[in-house]
């Protein structure tokens, strides 16, 4: 038989007898996505994610088995096109159970490879381990001590006990190699960039700046030394100064030039930045402290504004705030009660709500307790005046809580006649903190107008804006986040491209309150062991001293502690087609919602993992065993919805099964994976 001709995307094209439509189109460079089609087996055409349209006829058809007819005209990369390949991928998804990305890293705001790095840390390898955290987190060692990890609050070792003690793992890699660690650097593109604000959004924006898009960048900050909010908003006891400074300087490695005691709208002006930049990145975070909205506030300190006097000087001279009452409940207000402990203040919080509704990580919580810090809940001021004595008389009154406001969190409501007075000497207010908008810049609702996409903040100059002072007071690895999309949108604006930030697909089996102990799939011996904890100095020490609250527990510990570690992640996180075709479609797992099938998880065999759960029944391992390999391992069981594969009798794949592998090859989902990747 003769050539067959006809029209591929408006292109007229040949086929020969026999061939599919899918292979035309590869043979013309148009990538059409598959599942279930496999060169070394018989057609299956289960998927339908292949699917192409027949404009003629309009019906669409799988493009995997179907053969062209002379003059057919095909439309295979439409938008209609795509929808229905949208449909298909949503279908499947419907059914589909597993996790694509661990639970620690998709909780993390800088979406590191959490998983990753625990692994590395177990093999007691700790260099690759930082090797891996510096993808997404350029200050590990700060990071290490103050996170308030995100990452271990979803880790499923909840389930049966305590979480991995995760940040521990990022501590000591950053410990035991930072100074030795250097990136290999791209190389430079001849662009610069000023990055106002030396805090942790405008240390990451000029790390990747430099390690991911080769651009230099120089950094300018108001304050006598850099470091931002780690460097005179956290006290030393949570984070050294001097193991701050030697984190910094390694950015003296990387080319950033850093300078110091320069202040935006006095010394250096935006406009006049890029006379010598090709672009500006403000960091310039939230420094203005939020009012306690009392009559006498002015005769209270603001917390970060204390903080930060107490930060620039040396501890051992700032005075005694003796009799000291903190009104607020997040973590400066816990930062500013354990400073004034360690003044040798006699310390008391005031919080409007109660101990559950308290935004400062519990951790802060419970250690300001230890060290003699005194909590009075479900009370707020009134008005704050000075006593005769000289010292200070702090007006308040009852509270108790009513219907939830718009945090969510139900509203402090004044119980009626339940005024009192505390005699007290200092009073701290540490309730919010906020942006000062820079002047020639949009202001939005908590700080810089930045656009969403791209943080740009300017339409007619290439400004950009990042960490808290657009998004508001936040943690020091959110800034960090806010950093790297900042440099990664300049680098896509200096190139001439359009910033799109990627599409994070994934699949989770769900949180672990909402699982079981035996939902937790174990593949490698998991340790049942408690949680290392750390060894704390003296309560002596703690409540006297600004000494760091516990050395970094020891490599040996950690890598023990690591083995607690189920690896929750798909195997096929990195080869999945599904979750490739879902990316490339944008395609989110919940497009259909429905009862999904109840399977198991077999890890009867001591190689090979089979997650029921994932499986698409695309039948792909079934003939591959049966049509290559010459096997019948595996069937298809069951009909409609319940059908699943297994093999005979349930007995599970047999031990030989580890020579061959051909159905974890060919499987497109992962359903059928080795334990440990070979």
């Amino acid at each position: 038989m003769s050539e067959i001709k006809f029209f591929l995307d408006g292109k007229e094209v040949t086929a020969q007898p026999g061939e599919t439509i899918l292979k035309v189109a590869e043979r013309n460079g148009i990538e059409i996505p598959t599942l279930c089609f496999n060169k070394k087996i018989s057609k299956t055409t289960s998927c339908f994610v292949c699917v192409v349209k027949d404009k003629k006829t309009g019906k669409f058809i799988p493009s995997c088995s179907g053969c062209p007819a002379p003059g057919q005209d095909i439309d295979a990369s439409s938008e209609e096109v795509a929808e229905m390949r949208r449909t298909a991928l949503g279908l499947l998804l419907s059914e589909h159970t597993g996790d694509c990305e661990a639970p620690c890293t998709m909780a993390c705001p800088a979406h590191a490879s959490v998983e990753e790095y625990v692994r590395a840390g177990r093999k007691g390898n700790f260099q690759e381990a930082l090797k891996i955290i510096k993808k997404r987190i350029p200050l590990p060692m700060s990071v290490g001590r103050v996170c308030p990890r995100f990452c271990e609050k979803d880790c499923r070792r909840n389930i049966d006990g305590r979480p991995v003690a995760i940040n521990e793992v990022k501590r000591i890699a950053a410990d035991l190699f930072y100074d030795s660690y250097m990136e290999e650097l791209p190389a430079l593109t001849g662009k610069k960039v000023a990055v106002v604000g030396a805090g942790p959004a405008g240390f990451s924006a000029a790390y990747y700046l430099r390690t991911e898009c080769g651009i230099l960048a120089e950094m300018f900050d108001q304050q006598p030394e850099p470091g931002g909010m780690l460097r005179y908003g956290i006290p030393e006891f949570r984070l050294p100064k001097d193991t701050l400074r030697r984190e910094l300087s390694h950015f003296e490695k990387l080319g950033v030039k850093i300078h110091t005691g320069v202040k935006l709208g006095k010394d250096i002006t935006i406009d006049g930045l890029l006379k010598d930049f090709d672009a500006v990145i403000l960091a310039v975070g939230s420094w203005k402290a939020s009012g306690m909205r009392i009559e006498g506030e002015e005769l209270a300190c603001q917390g970060i504004e204390w903080l930060g006097k107490i930060a620039g000087a040396n501890w051992k001279n700032c005075e005694n705030p003796k009799r000291t009452i903190i009104v607020g409940g997040g973590n400066t207000a816990m930062d500013c009660a354990r400073t004034a402990v360690r003044l040798g203040g006699d310390v008391t919080v005031l919080y409007r709500r109660t101990e559950k509704e308290m935004p400062a990580e519990q951790l802060e919580i419970n250690e300001a307790k230890e060290e003699g810090v005194k909590f009075e809940f479900l009370t707020a001021p009134l008005s704050l005046r000075k006593q005769e004595d000289g010292s200070l008389a702090l007006s308040c009154q009852r509270m108790e809580l009513g219907a939830p406001d718009a945090s969510g969190r139900r509203a402090p409501v004044p119980v009626p006649g339940s005024d009192f007075v505390i005699s007290c000497d200092t009073v701290i207010g540490a309730i919010g903190q906020r942006t000062v908008v820079p002047e020639g810049l949009p202001a939005g609702k908590r700080g810089i107008d930045a656009s969403k996409a791209d943080l740009r903040c300017l339409a007619d100059k290439p400004v950009f804006a990042a960490g808290d002072c657009v998004s508001g007071p936040a943690t020091v690895v959110e800034a960090l986040a806010s950093g790297r999309k900042a440099a990664l949108s300049v680098a896509d604006f200096l190139a001439g491209r359009k910033h799109e930030e990627p599409f994070l697909f994934n699949v989770s089996r769900g949180h672990w309150r909402s699982l079981a102990k035996e939902d937790l799939v174990f593949l490698h011996p998991v340790s049942q062991d408690a949680r290392v904890t750390p060894e704390y100095i003296s309560m002596e020490e703690r409540k006297t001293s600004f000494r760091e609250l516990f050395p970094t527990i020891p490599a040996e510990k950690v890598s023990h502690e690591a083995e607690r570690c189920i690896e929750c992640s798909c195997t096929a996180k990195g080869d999945c087609f599904l979750k490739k075709h879902s990316e490339r479609y944008k395609v989110a797992p919940d497009m259909f919602t429905g009862k999904k099938p109840v399977e198991t998880t077999d890890t009867r065999h001591p190689d090979i993992i089979h997650d029921r759960k994932k499986c698409i029944r695309c039948g792909t391992c079934v003939k591959v065993c049966s049509e290559v390999i010459n096997k019948s391992l595996l069937s298809l069981m069951k009909r409609g919805f319940n059908t699943e594969v297994r093999t005979a009798f349930d007995q599970g794949l047999p031990s030989y099964c580890k020579d061959c592998g051909a159905c974890i090859a060919e499987c497109p989902v992962g359903a059928l994976d080795w334990k440990v990747k070979k």
